[in-house]
Parts: structure tokens; C-alpha cells; sequence
């Protein structure tokens, strides 16, 4: 979702940004397809340490052209640990999905995050949210619970609710990081933050890689979800080493791509484009899994995503109105 801001936005060229947001939802589509396409015989620590690897490199060119390895350094390094934790969680128990859900199901749920950005807004950052707007909060909530099929038995579902809960909880850690981003987002530059993330990304990776990088945790264990998480790392075989390279790659695409979109404009404008990564989910999930939502799915996603737009919308008329009545009272 949404990406995070470096100092000093340039608000002064939309299409240009609305380009780019397009570019990094692009690459998010297709970053989530290849790792549910590799997830069937490699662990997820595996992808995300190879991926962080190759795009730590990348962030690193980034901060050179930004300011060099001066603007790495950090006042307050738990707020950036805790951060990049968050987002940690949040591509654990997202990915973790995707080994069992379909790509279309598993995004439109993890679509939540901006309602949940809404609701977390109100205690965390003191922002005053209108009826409206927690209405379609409700509204977008109503659309999880249809997805979740509540009137079924959980032994008629394809996959039980705990797995259909994973990418809504990775909508609320994702939420937190970030509400996270906007406290550090003024102080740090955008490309700074991707190498705190993408370090942690590794360190985290290795340490599972120490727990569990033989397989051993996954003997017996029939969750799917688990065992992507648990699976012995094994060297990339044949063709889909270039599949890895992609991840690494692709990585770095939507770092500097997001990053550009919310410098270039502001973020009430390109964020509603960032819904164009569910119809490219239903995409990839009919063309290489045969998988079309069916009618609750469908309902849900409808409800979610209508929701999404409505708040973003909102907000954007609200800072119009702000910025209005700044300027009637800004006569010297």
C-alpha cells in the first residue's frame, strides 16, 4: 500500500507521480505472483533473504544519490526497529497466506489496511475521523466478514478462517508501520528507511534460516503455511533462479517507484491508484492458477475496495478545505 514520504515532497507533477505508483503497483503484482509460484518448493525466509539482498544493494545507490551513507544515521533507532518488525510481521503472515489462498483473495483482504490506517489514525496520531468515514470503515469491515463466509461450516471452506485471517492481520501490521512512517517520514529520507527495512528483512530471514534452515520444524506439520515458513532452503533449481533474481529486482522497482510517486504528488491523489494491484491479482490468479473469484469473494471485494476509495476520497476533500480556508485567512 501506501509508500513512505522523504523530506521535502514535490507536490508539482501528479501524472508524472500517478506513473510511477502505477509502475510499483505493477511490480507488487508481480512480486506477490512469483513468490506464491515459488512457494510450493521453497521456504518464504529463502525468497526474502535473496529478495532484501539484492535490494538492499539497490537502496544503498539510492542513498548515495541522496545524501551518501550521512543520512543513514538515526536519532531514534527503536522507532525504526519497531518499524521495520512491523513490516516484517506483515509479509510473513501476507506470503504466509498466499501459499494457500488464492493471489486475488489474499490481496482484496490485505485491502483493509487503509481502513484500519483510518481507524489507528484517531488514538496514534490524534486525527479527527468523521462519521463518514468510519461508516465505510464499517462498510469495508462488513466486506472481510462476507469473505469469511460466516454462514458455512468451517469444514465445507477450501481453507480454514485462521488462514483467511493471515492477510488481515498483515493488513494491521502494515497499518502500524505505517502509522510508524508518518512520524519518522518527516525526519528520513525515503531511501534510508528502504535499507533499515530491507537489513532487517535479511537479519530476520537468517535468523530463521538458524531455527529452522534445515527443515526439521517442518517434519509432520501438514498447515501449508507453515511449512512455507519452515521449509529446508535448498539452492534454486534450473530456470527459477531468474525467477529469484525477479524477486530481488522487482524489489527494488517498487521501493524506488513508490517512493518517487508520493515525492512527486501528494498522497490523496496517487494512493486510490494503488487499487489497480487487485484486478492485476485477479489476473495473474486466472492466467496461471485457473482461479476467478466466486460470489461472496466477490461481494467482499466490491464492499472493500468501494470503501477504500470512499476514505481516500474524503480525505482528499477534507485537505482541500483545510488548505482553503488557510489561504482565506492568510491575507497580510
Amino acid at each position: 500500500m501506501t509508500a513512505p514520504t522523504s523530506p521535502g515532497p514535490m507536490t508539482g507533477n501528479p501524472a508524472l507521480g500517478i506513473g510511477f505508483v502505477l509502475l510499483g503497483v505493477t511490480a507488487i503484482s508481480i512480486n506477490d505472483m512469483l513468490i506464491k509460484q515459488l512457494s510450493g518448493g521453497y521456504p518464504l525466509h529463502q525468497m526474502v533473504f535473496i529478495r532484501s539482498g539484492i535490494g538492499i544493494f539497490f537502496s544503498l545507490m539510492l542513498v548515495q544519490m541522496e545524501g551518501g551513507l550521512a543520512i543513514l544515521r538515526t536519532k531514534r533507532p527503536l522507532l525504526h526497529l519497531t518499524r521495520g518488525l512491523l513490516v516484517v510481521l506483515s509479509n510473513m503472515t501476507f506470503f504466509g497466506a498466499l501459499a494457500v489462498l488464492p493471489l486475488a483473495d489474499a490481496t482484496a483482504l490485505f485491502f483493509v489496511a487503509p481502513l484500519m490506517i483510518t481507524l489507528l489514525s484517531i488514538p496514534m496520531l490524534g486525527e479527527k475521523v468523521g462519521p463518514m468515514r468510519l461508516g465505510a470503515v464499517v462498510v469495508g469491515l462488513m466486506g472481510v466478514v462476507i469473505m469469511m463466509k460466516p454462514w458455512q461450516s468451517a469444514g465445507a471452506l477450501e481453507v480454514s478462517r485462521a488462514v483467511l485471517l493471515l492477510p488481515v492481520a498483515a493488513a494491521l501490521t502494515y497499518a502500524l508501520f505505517q502509522i510508524l512512517t508518518r512520524k519518522l517520514g518527516a525526519s528520513t529520507r525515503a531511501s534510508a528507511m528502504a535499507v533499515y527495512i530491507q537489513g532487517i528483512f535479511m537479519i530476520v530471514s537468517l535468523g530463521v534460516y538458524a531455527v529452522a534452515g534445515d527443515g526439521h520444524l517442518a517434519n509432520g506439520v501438514e498447515n501449508a503455511s507453515l511449512v512455507f515458513l519452515l521449509r529446508e532452503w535448498v539452492w534454486p533449481q534450473g530456470t527459477d533462479i531468474w525467477l529469484f533474481l525477479g524477486l530481488g529486482l522487482n524489489s527494488a522497482v517498487i521501493g524506488y517507484s513508490l517512493s518517487q510517486a508520493y515525492r512527486l504528488t501528494d498522497a490523496a491523489t496517487v494512493a486510490p491508484f494503488e487499487y489497480v494491484g487487485l484486478p492485476l491479482a485477479v489476473f495473474w490468479g486466472w492466467i496461471i492458477w485457473g482461479d476467478l473469484p466466486d460470489l461472496a469473494v466477490t461481494a467482499g471485494i466490491v464492499l472493500i475496495v468501494g470503501s477504500g476509495l470512499f476514505v481516500f476520497l474524503r480525505e482528499r476533500q477534507r485537505k482541500r478545505r483545510l488548505v482553503s480556508a488557510q489561504r482565506v485567512h492568510r491575507r497580510y
